[in-house]
């Protein structure tokens, strides 16, 4: 008996002659080697349809390509061969070829004052696009910090000036007395409020890096601005956030433009969009600013 040659549907003329500018597949499950992690992502692989003639795209062919990020380390140069060999088994019916990869990165961050360190999650994308021999990457990184309000803290320390003088008015003032009034709850009656916030930045790279510049990134990031989030951490580190907080207040306006200035001298970077988020302790909404620099608005 004579075996059957499987229908390619795909293959088939479309009735509507009408070119696509993407097609794929998203959220697919795949690991991914980063600075010698191994780290669960997902990947959503595409190409242009353009020969407005076909019906579909091969996309087991994308799939079967995306193979070659198991076992090489994630790399600008990994990721076009990728989006090459998108363009070259679909000859004839695509130009452009995109890939975008999520996951998130473990980082071991040390605490501030102990010997203690943690590992802390950054969601990060690396997106990739190929067309006509023009190849670019961008990222997108989400960095979580701590901030507390100027306006907070300025209120608070009126009330502790007001209760100072209720309770030191017409009386001479001994330094033991100081003390313990500054050390009691009857003193700092009012405190600043600080709030989860989160950098979200979204970077297009120099062309012909070697590497990601993830880590270098959040680096320069954190240290802008000055209160990231901590991992594992003792009563003395906690004592020093306290303190690294009160001394770097910060609106959301103040968050932006720390981050711009840090980005524009980031190695490899040549534009980006950021916005940070200060999901509000006071309020029931959040404060946003954003910012952007060498990046093209539609």
């Amino acid at each position: 008996m004579n075996a059957l040659t499987l229908p390619d549907i795909a293959a088939q003329a479309s009735r509507q002659a009408l070119p696509l500018e993407w097609v794929g597949m998203c959220g697919i499950a795949l690991p991914v080697l980063f600075d010698g992690q191994r780290l669960s992502a997902t990947a959503d692989a595409g190409v242009s349809l353009d020969d407005e003639e076909a019906r579909g795209i091969h996309m087991s062919r994308l799939y079967l390509a995306l193979e070659m990020l198991e076992q090489k380390n994630l790399t600008p140069a990994l990721m076009r061969r990728v989006l090459q060999s998108f363009l070259d088994s679909h000859e004839g019916l695509s130009n452009s070829a995109h890939l975008k990869i999520h996951t998130d990165l473990l980082l071991k961050r040390p605490a501030l004052i102990s010997p203690l360190a943690g590992w802390k999650k950054y969601p990060v994308s690396i997106e990739a696009r190929l067309k006509n021999s023009m190849f670019h990457v961008e990222l997108k990184i989400d960095v979580p910090y701590s901030s507390t309000c100027p306006c907070s803290a300025a209120l608070s320390r009126q009330l502790i000036q007001q209760q100072f003088i209720d309770d030191f008015a017409n009386r001479a003032l001994q330094h033991a007395d100081v003390l313990a009034w500054l050390g009691s709850t009857k003193g700092i009656v009012a405190t600043p409020h600080s709030q989860r916030s989160n950098a979200n930045l979204h970077l297009r790279l120099d062309d012909g890096l070697d590497d990601l510049p993830f880590i270098a990134i959040i680096d320069d990031a954190e240290a802008a601005l000055g209160t990231a989030v901590q991992t594992a951490v003792k009563r003395a580190d906690e004592q020093a956030f306290a303190l690294a907080n009160g001394q770097n207040l910060m609106f959301c306006e103040d968050a932006a433009r720390r981050l711009n200035l840090a980005l524009k001298r980031s190695p490899g970077v040549n534009a980006f969009h950021l916005r940070v988020v200060h999901a509000e302790s006071l309020h029931a909404h959040d404060a946003v600013a954003e910012s952007r620099w060498n990046w093209e608005v539609a």
